[in-house]
């Protein structure tokens, strides 16, 4: 028997590899990162979920579905966005435009609660919400196209992020994650944005020279948000190969060792 027993218990366990460290996902750094990503459908979600949650359950006992309601926005969404394009001279339709902006975001929240809360999902849905909401997007952005001081290409740049945001949001699904919902500027976001601004154009008649910052002003924010949803899923992705790796490497405890 040796005279050193822990040289023995060490030497069982010396043949594990040595990983990197990673920094703890609660450092500050990281806090910061987060809160920094954190969009209006942070805050905004729960509380949906909160006050529609009667709704939905009335509309699940009568028989409606996540789908049907994923549907019935994304033809809300193009019917309202046509409508809005072809009388963008006549600014009252841009206020249009901003309550069904809100009413589709409360639509969100009855669909995603009817699929997790009832049972509901499935592949299917998963492909018409992503396609619905890309589809949605660019159908109730495009209005301001028409828009003084607005440029018709500014508002294709800012669709065109607005799509690829999202399309960056699935990475974390292909990589083994979660779907990403990191901002500054994702869908709650936009809805919020293009809503005021549909308020203050049908208010206001026409929006003042100063306004024209603001399309770069999201495709910026867009591109921080496609820059956060890829480094997030990264990471994440990073971390559950890393405890995939240890939970193989590592041996099973020797009921002999103290």
């Amino acid at each position: 028997m040796t005279r050193w027993p822990f040289i023995a218990k060490v030497s069982t366990r010396s043949h594990l590899p040595l990983l990197p460290r990673q920094a703890p996902p609660q450092s500050g750094i990281w806090r910061r990162g987060t809160f920094l990503a954190a969009t209006s459908l942070t805050f905004l979600k729960p509380l949906f979920k909160r006050l529609l949650k009667p709704l939905v359950a009335n509309l699940a006992r009568l028989g409606v579905t996540a789908n049907q309601v994923t549907i019935a926005s994304l033809a809300g969404s193009l019917a309202v966005g046509t409508f809005v394009a072809m009388h963008a001279d006549e600014a009252i339709c841009f206020g249009f435009l901003s309550a069904w902006l809100l009413l589709r975001m409360c639509l969100a929240t009855i669909d995603g609660t009817l699929a997790v809360d009832f049972g509901q999902k499935s592949r299917l849905g998963g492909i018409l919400n992503e396609a619905g909401d890309i589809l949605s997007d660019a159908a109730l952005i495009l209005p301001f196209a028409f828009v003084v001081p607005f440029r018709p290409g500014e508002i294709a740049l800012v669709i065109t992020l607005a799509v690829l945001s999202e399309l960056a949001g699935m990475t974390g699904l292909v990589l083994g994650g979660s779907r990403r919902l990191d901002g500054p500027f994702g869908k709650a976001d936009r809805s919020l944005a293009f809503g005021a601004l549909g308020i203050w154009t049908a208010c206001g008649g026409t929006l003042p020279a100063e306004a024209a910052v603001l399309p770069p002003t999201f495709a910026l924010l867009s591109l921080v948000t496609i820059g956060n949803r890829l480094r997030f899923a990264a990471a994440k992705a990073g971390t559950a190969n890393l405890k995939a790796t240890i939970g193989v490497l590592a041996p099973p405890e020797r009921a002999d060792l103290p």
